[in-house]
């Protein structure tokens, strides 16, 4: 049997569907003029609903698969009355409002950054602010609060790496406090074993460095048993807490900065289990900067407890061809059991598809917060 005949029927079928989906997408312009004029929003979740189900019950077999195709069908009917309704005019304004260069350059920029002189942070600060000099907290909660308080106008901290994955407590604060990010760069960490001045490997008892440190570090851990690891503050932290120790069987997990910083002997370099570890860092802000190079979009969102809910919002990005480079979810911030979803994805958003996108997107969902459109240095 030849498959001709049956992909004859196929073509048949498809420039039917065509057909019939250019006629739904100018049913769906109608309806888009219909709510402009009473007043009334896109999204109307009880009648998609019904019709899904309605959909699925008459597929029989292919129920599912109906749902999927309709789900997806009606998201992009969504995504066009959104484009006539000129939806989120909040975010509109907001974003052309953003639309400036940041002050990389100037000297005198309130900066907090994380850690302690000599960490990776500081590198990362000095990277993207070559001209400022910052102030150290801490905490990453303490950098949060330095901005929320005005005493910072940026901050310094590190999201992810490529080896310990999320820091998840800057996720969480992130969320906690919709701030903005302004930049963002990579720094290649090389990982430094560092002691007192003499002091050698088999004198060492405990190490101490940042949970990520440790994490990042872990096969060498693993093969020596006797050393005690102890999670510390920040890693140029932990070289400054062994450099003031009369204590010579401590040593610090920390970049070749910090051991220069806190007088420390290196006695092993590069012994991270990954050898392209890397560590991504974000200028965070109160205020929107919106830069013309800008390449990496992120934002946050809830979405609806219903089967497909996430499908759907991805969909909606798939179809304007748009690059997803990391999901995250969360946990609400004062909910229970509730998520919220961190994304990024590739782009500039004053392309204006990508724009219509998230003024849509703002306008249907609960929680939805625009983080930033920046450049990766």
């Amino acid at each position: 049997m030849s498959l001709k005949p049956i992909r004859d029927e196929i073509d048949r079928i498809d420039n039917q569907l065509i057909e019939l989906f250019v006629q739904r997408m100018k049913c769906a312009e109608k309806v888009a003029a219909y709510k402009l004029e009473n007043g009334m929003p896109v999204f109307n979740p009880e009648r998609e609903q019904q019709v899904l189900d309605s959909v699925a019950e008459r597929a029989g077999v292919y129920g599912n698969s109906a749902r999927q195709l309709y789900a997806a069908v009606m998201e992009l009917s969504r995504a066009l009355q959104h484009d006539m309704l000129g939806s989120g005019e909040q975010l509109r304004n907001q974003v052309f409002a953003a639309q400036k260069e940041l002050p990389y350059h100037s000297e005198h920029l309130k900066i907090a950054c994380f850690g302690v002189p000599g960490t990776y942070a500081h590198q990362a600060c000095t990277r993207i602010f070559p001209q400022a000099k910052p102030f150290f907290c801490p905490s990453f909660r303490d950098v949060f609060s330095a901005i929320q308080s005005g005493e910072a106008e940026f901050g310094v901290v590190p999201i992810e790496n490529s080896t310990a994955g999320s820091v998840t407590d800057v996720y969480d604060l992130m969320l906690e406090h919709r701030f903005y990010i302004a930049a963002a760069t990579d720094i290649a960490v090389n990982h430094c074993l560092c002691v007192k001045k003499g002091g050698t490997l088999n004198k060492i008892k405990k190490i101490f460095s940042h949970q990520q440190a440790l994490t990042q570090c872990s096969d060498f851990i693993r093969s020596h048993p006797a050393l005690q690891a102890e999670a510390y503050i920040s890693t140029a932290a932990a070289a400054k807490l062994v450099a003031e120790s009369d204590d010579e069987s401590l040593a610090a997990i920390c970049s070749d900065d910090a051991a220069e910083e806190y007088g420390l002997d290196i006695i092993m370099q590069g012994f991270q289990n990954n050898p392209n570890n890397t560590t991504r860092f974000m200028v965070i802000s109160k205020e929107l900067f919106i830069e013309d190079s800008a390449d990496k979009i992120s934002l946050c969102f809830s979405i609806p407890h219903r089967t497909g809910s996430l499908y759907s919002i991805l969909c909606r990005f798939a179809a304007n061809g748009l690059n997803l480079t990391k999901i995250e979810s969360r946990p609400m911030f004062g909910a229970s059991f509730e998520y919220l979803f961190y994304l990024d994805f590739t782009g500039n958003i004053s392309t204006g598809t990508t724009l219509n996108l998230l003024c849509a997107l703002s306008d249907e969902l609960d929680e939805f917060s625009f983080l930033g459109n920046y450049k990766e240095l």
